[in-house]
């Protein structure tokens, strides 16, 4: 059953490295980041219940904090940088 659920959690996270390499926007691209975040905090999690370790649990823990934090320093510099630049659109940039 771990490894169903190990096998989920991987294909969804190469779905969101996809949406990171394509996406049209900066915020689907940070938000295919912070979606890569929570997936391996859970493939953490099953890796952890399945090797019979709950103790590594706090180390998933503190990378969902670390994630959620990053993610959010990242918004509020691309929301800086929209208003200093009001031309850039936070459209592709190439």
């Amino acid at each position: 059953m771990y490894i169903a659920v190990a096998l989920a959690l991987v294909v969804t996270m190469g779905l969101a490295l996809i949406r990171a390499l394509l996406g049209p926007t900066v915020y689907d691209r940070v938000l295919a980041v912070n979606m890569m975040g929570t997936k391996t905090v859970l493939l953490l999690s099953v890796i952890t219940f399945a090797i019979g370790r709950p103790d590594f649990l706090d180390l998933a823990l503190a990378y969902a904090l670390i994630n959620f934090i990053g993610v959010l320093a990242v918004l509020e510099f691309f929301r800086k940088r929209s208003e200093l630049d009001p031309e850039n659109n936070t459209k592709e940039a190439e």
